[in-house]
């Protein structure tokens, strides 16, 4: 595989986790959303209004998730896989002595084929420390030392 082919499965593999995560959002607002409708329906009192009350909280809490995955959302449309640079940067496929790394979202590992990459958010820890270097530079991360060796 190319490394535009990696990237490529890398982007859309990240695409289908906002895309999930934004799916079971949707659907726990119309939970919360039908259920309001079935508590307005049932006779009032201190029970009936704390009912509400909760709904209330959850549906806010939902809409704040809702936000946040949308954020995501436009932050994986900036990712441009195509373009190359002499920096990590977000896109970046990153190789180091010990693990390679794909800087778009936190999501934990990916395999493709027998290879393992490091999806990491640019805001992320790691992502932080690799951001900027280029090949042959070195950063510290929980006292282990990686070596950048070759940048996508």
């Amino acid at each position: 595989m190319t490394a535009l082919e990696i990237k490529n499965e890398l982007l859309q593999h990240c695409q289908k986790q906002v895309d999930n995560r934004y799916s079971k959002i949707k659907q726990t607002i119309a939970d919360i959303e039908e259920s309001l409708l079935e508590e307005a329906k049932s006779s009032s009192g201190d029970k009936h209004e704390t009912g509400r009350a909760m709904l209330q909280i959850d549906r806010e809490n939902a809409g704040k998730q809702l936000q946040e995955i949308e954020k995501v959302a436009q932050l994986l449309k900036k990712i441009d896989v195509k373009a190359t640079s002499d920096y990590a940067r977000l896109g970046s496929l990153v190789y180091t002595d010990r693990f390679t790394y794909f800087i778009s979202l936190s999501i934990g590992t990916v395999t493709l084929g027998k290879t393992d990459y490091l999806c990491v958010a640019l805001n992320s820890p790691v992502g932080l420390l690799i951001s900027g270097k280029k090949k042959g530079d070195e950063f510290t991360l929980n006292g282990n030392s990686y070596k950048i060796n070759g940048l996508k």
